[in-house]
This record gives C-alpha cells, sequence and structure tokens, in this order.
C-alpha cells in the first residue's frame, strides 16, 4: 500500500511565509502546547515535589516526609510544605529548621492552621 503524498497539501498556509515568520509560527505554537502544563504545574503540586523542596531546604528524607504527611492531614498541601515552615518560623521568630523540626514532630500545627486559615497572608 502506498501512502498519498499530501505534503504540498498540507504546507499550502505555510508555503508563503519566510524563515522569521516561519521560526515566529513555531514558537508562537510551542507556547501554546506548554502554557496549559505550566500553568498545570504552578496550581499544582504533589507530596513528592513538596518533599523535594524541604530536602532542599536542609531537611533529612524523614523530616521532610513527616512534614508532607502533616501538611496533607491538614489539607494545606497546596499552600507549599517550604512555605508553611517559613511561615511558622516567621511567625514565631524562630530558625526554618527549628520550625520544621517542630512540624516533623507533629507540634504547632495549630500554629500553621491558623496561619493560613486565619486570613493572614
Amino acid at each position: 500500500m502506498k501512502r498519498a503524498d499530501d505534503f504540498e497539501k498540507r504546507r499550502q498556509h505555510l508555503k508563503d511565509l519566510t524563515e522569521e515568520e516561519l521560526e515566529q509560527r513555531f514558537w508562537e505554537l510551542a507556547e501554546k502546547i506548554v502554557n496549559p502544563m505550566i500553568q498545570l504545574a504552578y496550581k499544582h503540586t504533589s507530596p513528592s515535589i513538596e518533599r523535594s523542596v524541604l530536602l532542599r531546604m536542609g531537611f533529612s528524607s524523614l523530616e521532610a516526609k513527616a512534614i508532607v504527611e502533616g501538611a496533607v492531614d491538614r489539607n494545606l498541601l497546596g499552600k507549599g510544605a517550604g512555605h508553611l515552615v517559613y511561615r511558622l518560623a516567621k511567625e514565631k521568630n524562630m530558625e526554618i529548621r527549628e520550625a520544621g523540626l517542630k512540624l516533623a514532630d507533629g507540634e504547632m500545627w495549630d500554629e500553621v492552621v491558623r496561619i493560613f486559615r486565619g486570613g493572614e497572608k
């Protein structure tokens, strides 16, 4: 079976474009394809992403796991686990590491809930 060659037909809308116009068209289409993925990544997170953030903040994998589980249990993961730790530390005038360890030990979650659900930014 021979495939019908329809290249000339399919390229009609592009044949009069210059090299620069073709390149511009390419990048416009590429942006159109990628933008929904960027928006999805910007607006959503996952436990593994949040554990990764905490690891980069210097917490061990066990500490990060405990913090993320606490955030999930309180429906706060969307705020960002690192953000939870940072805001707690800022509110309570603590070191970030100290605040994270408190959360990993199951302490101070009421404060985090108050900070994020109490209307404060």
